[in-house]
């Protein structure tokens, strides 16, 4: 037994840290950051120049979403980092894992309602693949991350939805 914290020796010389079975996992983890940011600015974007009726209730509900959206980017970006992998540094790499596509016109608020559900069930079976990925290597951290973004997206969906039924 060592006698002070700095005479403490690893019990194994060479841990193995699994980086090339952990590939498949940062691939998703690259696509669901990629997505959240991409989905993090057209959410930002509806808010900030939503119109009409549903003014109201869809510039709150969408500030909400946004605002827990950055701060859970910061988390998945980090678990990234955690794993031995480099998290993106500018758009342009972002822009290389996304699957949702930018916003470049002026949707009705209905339209830009249908968008965000149709971006969040993008991101929920990525994030379903990601789980899937993260419990194959035992990986609890990851999974538990990607679960708990895994219910935001969905009541996400469940909220917007119930803004446009009537």
């Amino acid at each position: 037994m060592p006698t002070t914290v700095l005479d403490a020796r690893p019990t194994v010389e060479h841990p193995e840290t699994d980086l090339e079975q952990r590939k498949r996992l940062v691939a998703n983890l690259l696509g669901v950051l990629a997505d959240s940011y991409l989905l993090l600015v057209k959410t930002q974007g509806y808010h900030w120049n939503v119109v009409g009726p549903l003014f109201v209730s869809l510039h709150q509900l969408t500030e909400q979403q946004y605002k827990d959206m950055f701060s859970a980017i910061d988390d998945v970006a980090e678990r990234i980092r955690a794993l031995g992998y480099p998290a993106p540094a500018s758009i342009a790499d972002l822009i290389t894992h996304t699957a949702l596509s930018e916003e470049t016109g002026h949707p009705t608020a209905e339209q830009k309602v249908q968008t965000l559900v149709r971006d969040h069930e993008t991101i929920v079976r990525r994030l379903r693949d990601a789980v899937e990925a993260a419990d194959e290597l035992r990986d609890a951290a990851t999974a538990d991350i990607l679960t708990e973004r895994l219910h935001f997206h969905e009541k996400a969906i469940w909220m917007l939805r119930a803004v446009v039924t009537g």
